[in-house]
């Protein structure tokens, strides 16, 4: 190793433990996994083992440890709360307790220097880099709601051995009653790590990919992103920047058309009475909030009207502009609505949303055509 990258890397603040488990971690899925399928090939109970845990796993962050416990977008009865909390520590991704730690962090300084997942520090720092660090000193002075919960508490003293027990013992001898040492052994490197592997990598994602790549239909005033492709990985986390618009609301897939498995369950454990007071943005601020962002654009659009209409032509630049006026005018109409606590019909709101989309739809195909700034 180069003498000068030595004396950069801070390695008296390196993360060994969590650093040596994320190598094994990733070594064995990346070789082991392949090989024990080269040898033995896959049989439709290893295969059933492994979904079931990745979705339990999965759907404990994202449902419990984010939505819940982070962002307290529901209340739920203690099934769910102790369901999410045994598996979500089976994703080694730590106790609620620390997760929700860094996360409302990351909320309040995103994009900043105190956000432990900073994108502006890289991706690959936002992705995984910042779990091999520990730069400044472990603070977790913004739980004090969950600390006085005994449910958190108890998780967070006994985390790591849920993991293991659960995450890692228990479908090694499920596969050993299925098929002896092979069974175990597949049950361990499938359920057990491969399982860890997608699903941390998941969750790395919508820190890295999800404030990277992707559209701001809300906000452009930090990095976050809605990716719908994303969104079919992770349970329906991808729609990330209405998420950080609105980091309240149960839903991150607000629109009926979104793919948020996550949002779904939650409403279907209100129907069954095991989750409550599932908290709702009002679709007037949603929409607010998607004027402010296409007028941002539209703008700035307006300082190439020449190009535009050379672009466009001059009929669609004719609409762009009629477009652009109606936004206006609705959006004076929509604060004012607000500010006044008047009533407006879902279809007025429909019509304004349409229009707005429309201008949207313009403004990205321009984004496409017109020439970008050196």
């Amino acid at each position: 190793m180069h003498a000068s990258l030595r004396q950069r890397i801070p390695w008296s603040r390196i993360n060994w433990v969590t650093s040596a488990f994320l190598a094994v971690i990733n070594i064995l899925s990346i070789v082991a996994v392949p090989l024990y399928i080269w040898r033995f090939g896959l049989d439709w109970f290893q295969v059933g083992l492994f979904l079931f845990f990745y979705i339990a796993t999965g759907l404990s962050i994202t449902l419990g440890y984010h939505r819940l416990f982070s962002h307290l977008s529901f209340k739920a009865k203690l099934p769910v709360r102790l369901t999410t909390l045994i598996f979500g520590a089976c994703a080694f991704e730590n106790s609620v307790l620390d997760w929700s730690s860094d996360h409302r962090k990351h909320h309040k300084f995103v994009d900043h220097e105190d956000d432990p997942y900073d994108i502006s520090k890289g991706f690959l720092w936002a992705h995984i880099g910042w779990l091999f660090f520990k730069l400044t000193p472990e603070t977790m002075d913004n739980v004090a709601d969950l600390k006085r919960d005994r449910l958190v508490m108890w998780q967070h003293r006994w985390c790591i051995p849920i993991a293991f027990v659960v995450g890692f013992a228990l479908p090694t001898f499920l596969g050993y009653l299925w098929n002896g040492w092979a069974g175990a052994l597949g049950a361990f490197l499938l359920a057990g790590v491969f399982r860890v592997f997608l699903v941390q990598h998941c969750t790395f994602f919508i820190n890295s990919l999800c404030h990277t790549i992707g559209k701001q239909p809300y906000s452009s005033r930090h990095t976050a992103r809605d990716s719908a492709i994303m969104a079919l990985f992770t349970f329906g986390e991808g729609y990330h920047n209405y998420h950080h618009e609105f980091q309240h609301d149960y839903r991150n897939g607000v629109k009926p058309s979104n793919f948020d498995p996550t949002k779904w369950t939650i409403w279907a454990l209100e129907k069954v009475g095991l989750v409550s007071n599932l908290r709702r943005v009002p679709a007037e601020k949603i929409l607010l909030a998607e004027m402010t962002e296409a007028r941002r654009r539209a703008e700035e659009k307006n300082h190439h009207s020449e190009t535009i209409a050379t672009i466009l032509g001059q009929q669609a630049h004719q609409t762009f502009a009629h477009l652009s006026e109606r936004l206006a005018a609705n959006y004076a109409a929509l604060e004012k609505a607000m500010a006044e606590q008047a009533e407006i019909s879902r279809k007025v709101i429909e019509n304004w949303r349409r229009e707005t989309r429309q201008l949207v739809a313009i403004l990205a195909d321009l984004d496409r055509r017109l020439p970008q700034p050196a």
